[in-house]
């Protein structure tokens, strides 16, 4: 009987060791301290734009614009964007129509260069947009990351393209002639007769009186972040990580030319 009783003990203790052994602290494998330190980074840097570009007094929402700058980076680093141009454009969906709710920020100078009506799809909805589409013929706008493509001439004259980022969210545009152009239904005169602006077949479209401008300022390879409430909507340019880091080498690079 002593036998079996020391032999089960053996296997117990024998059990338990292993157990030890291959157990780990969740705290070690989970990189708090690195996470916590570029996180704060980061977001000090966005306030820091956000604050000197003066956009809460303009309207846009601080949690919008942080995923806007957050896919600006993300893209940066894939290549995809203007080395010379530091343009981001930000269209916010949640708001209404009648609200001017198309801002185009210099990150560079953290200045707000201009803040403007811009309209969504016509089957997205009627003054609020509360449907997105990425297919073909659906008239309804699409949410997510654009880089903007060539200016040509078309029906609506002077129009940029837009290639979409998001891969089944936007990346039709091309397919689907989502473009930037300058419409007759866009302005205070349409809000006036209407109580809200006109709407487009899917394109971001602006008043005609300032197409050009908007043109002029966000073509060749800059950032389009289309918000709006859709919870399937993801985006791989998303990740804050990214992000963090690359703010954080521009902050420092920032304070080294300041300082000369």
């Amino acid at each position: 009987m002593r036998k079996y009783i020391l032999g089960g003990a053996g296997i117990a203790l024998i059990t338990l060791s292993l157990f030890t052994m291959s157990w780990k602290s969740p705290v070690e494998t989970q990189p708090i301290v690195r996470t916590v330190a570029e996180d704060s980074l980061y977001n000090k840097y966005v306030k820091d734009l956000y604050d000197s570009a003066k956009l809460e007094i303009s309207g846009l929402n601080r949690a919008v614009f942080e995923k806007a700058i957050t896919g600006f980076y993300n893209l940066k680093i894939t290549g995809k964007l203007s080395n010379t141009k530091s343009v981001i454009s930000i269209a916010d969906m949640n708001q209404s129509s009648t609200a001017k709710r198309l801002w185009i920020i210099d990150l560079d100078h953290k200045k707000l260069l201009l803040n403007t009506w811009v309209a969504h799809g016509q089957q997205s909805g009627a003054d609020m947009a509360t449907r997105f589409s990425n297919v073909n013929d659906s008239f309804q706008s699409s949410l997510g990351f654009y880089v903007t493509g060539e200016i040509y001439n078309g029906k609506h004259g002077k129009s940029l393209k837009l290639d979409g980022m998001d891969q089944g969210y936007n990346d039709n545009a091309r397919s689907r002639s989502i473009v930037v152009h300058g419409a007759s239904y866009v302005g205070q005169g349409t809000i006036n007769a209407l109580g809200r602006l006109g709407r487009s077949q899917g394109c971001p479209a602006v008043a005609p009186e300032l197409a050009d401008k908007v043109i002029n300022t966000i073509e060749g390879k800059t950032v389009l972040f289309i918000n709006g409430s859709d919870d399937h909507y993801t985006s791989r340019f998303l990740d804050h990580h990214i992000a963090a880091d690359l703010a954080g080498v521009a902050t420092a690079d920032s304070s080294v030319i300041a300082s000369k």
